[in-house]
């Protein structure tokens, strides 16, 4: 199977892609949408997104495309993050002036930066692409931040081990499918709605889970494009594909502009 990723050889998203489909094939894409891109097309048969961290929250970007996108989620997987200061031989810690990585793995290492001033966090496009460009380009001055496959893939030196601020750092991965398909066992659903900003409209749309006894685990708001001050919020609830739960979409479907089930998949 080929399974389309956003990052390079090495990274995080690739551990996970092998841990959700054992054997698969890997595509590394540089942006997030060629990751959808090759999904759409056909190209891959699944595309492993990171979607949201325990310390740096949720991978935004990957929400909007979810919702343009005609994706589905079937499985989701939680993968334990341990971030290492990765520069090529030779190099020192005190030679460093730059850190790169992926900006949500440089909100998960606040307190190494803290504590290593003279080291600038750098955004890069990728955890594991950090190790291959400072490498690559021989910098003596410069270090990425990524997991510790990382370093063999690009046979760099771990300079610091650990150095992700808390050590109950997890990122929530979706594996998706171009057409909807719910596995067995499948107790956990997302969905995102459109609401206009008005009194009362929030409570309106979540009333319909409160009246089944429906729990939500995440809610969270984002702007809705080209109309200021109105939002979409995805919303995950612990319910399959049961009675209960399409009476709760029904419901919020009769209350707000836009309802979509971006999936229903089996709980990490």
């Amino acid at each position: 199977m080929k399974l389309a990723i956003q990052g390079e050889a090495g990274s995080f998203s690739e551990e996970a892609a092998r841990r959700l489909v054992p054997g698969c094939s890997i595509v590394a894409c540089a942006r997030s949408a060629e990751v959808f891109d090759r999904l759409q097309r056909g190209s891959v048969t699944a595309a492993v997104i990171p979607i949201e961290n325990s310390l740096a929250g949720s991978v935004t970007e990957h929400f909007d495309l979810l919702l343009a996108r005609e994706v589905f989620i079937q499985r989701e997987f939680r993968l334990r993050i341990v971030h290492n200061l990765i520069a090529a031989a030779g190099v020192k810690k005190a030679d460093l002036r730059q850190a790169y990585s992926h900006p949500v793995a440089l909100e998960q290492c606040r307190d190494f930066f803290s504590r290593n001033p003279q080291i600038a966090a750098t955004p890069f496009y990728d955890t594991a692409g950090s190790v291959k460009h400072v490498i690559a380009t021989h910098r003596r001055d410069a270090a990425g931040i990524a997991g510790r496959r990382a370093a063999a893939v690009y046979r760099g030196k771990i300079l610091a081990a650990g150095i992700e601020d808390d050590k109950r750092n997890f990122t929530r991965f979706f594996l998706l499918r171009k057409s909807r398909r719910i596995l067995p066992g499948a107790n956990k659903t997302s969905i995102a709605f459109g609401l206009k900003n008005v009194p009362g409209a929030l409570f309106k749309a979540l009333e319909g889970f409160a009246a089944r006894d429906i729990s939500l685990s995440k809610i969270e708001s984002r702007p809705m494009r080209g109309r200021p001050w109105e939002y979409v919020f995805y919303v995950d609830f612990l319910r399959g594909d049961d009675a209960a739960a399409r009476g709760a979409v029904r419901h919020l479907s009769q209350v707000v502009e836009l309802v979509k089930v971006l999936g229903v998949y089996p709980a990490a």
